[in-house]
């Protein structure tokens, strides 16, 4: 077998190699979803930082139903750099099954980004949510806290799919003038 065989054959089989080891590049999402009971106040509890949520706490999501079938996106938190509240008003859709948590949400027009909800408990007190790839993580409750077997599980979950979740910042509710 001459060189250029032997180097195409090594790195076919490290290609499937990899292929069949690798982590999926979407964590599956959860089924049988309900939009309605989704749907109210949930606050922040961990996330990744990135630039829309820089040095921001007592950050929260509400999600009401719009008249034309999508989600209406309040993002609220308090910069405590700036010392001021900030607000993002956006809108979110599915973007296929309405029984599947797989939406994406825009708050500039008509660009949309990934909102896939990857674990919610059965009373929908508690999501994970995870965004358009592995830099985008989200840990929500309908409380200020919650229960350490909660954040157990979905460190857990987020870990074996994939997530650092070293990376994760855990956001304070501390403001009594939200």
């Amino acid at each position: 077998m001459n060189t250029l065989k032997r180097i195409m054959c090594i790195f076919f089989n490290g290609f499937v190699l990899a292929a069949c080891s690798s982590v999926p590049d979407k964590p599956p999402v959860v089924k049988n979803f309900e939009l309605e009971k989704y749907l109210g106040k949930w606050y922040e509890i961990a996330r990744f930082d990135f630039y829309f949520e820089k040095n921001m706490d007592n950050t929260t999501a509400q999600y009401s139903l719009n008249e034309d079938g999508t989600v209406r996106v309040v993002n609220r938190g308090y910069n405590y750099i700036k010392k001021k509240w900030k607000e993002a008003v956006g809108k979110a859709r599915f973007a296929g099954d309405r029984t599947e948590a797989d939406l994406k949400v825009s708050f500039f027009g008509p660009f949309y980004g990934a909102y896939r909800v990857i674990a919610l408990d059965q009373a929908y007190q508690y999501a994970l949510v995870a965004g358009k790839n592995f830099d985008y993580l989200w840990i929500l409750s309908r409380q200020t806290t919650v229960p350490d077997e909660i954040k157990s599980a979905y460190l857990k979950l987020a870990e074996e799919a994939g997530f650092d979740t070293s990376k994760l910042i855990w956001v304070k509710h501390n403001s009594a003038t939200e």
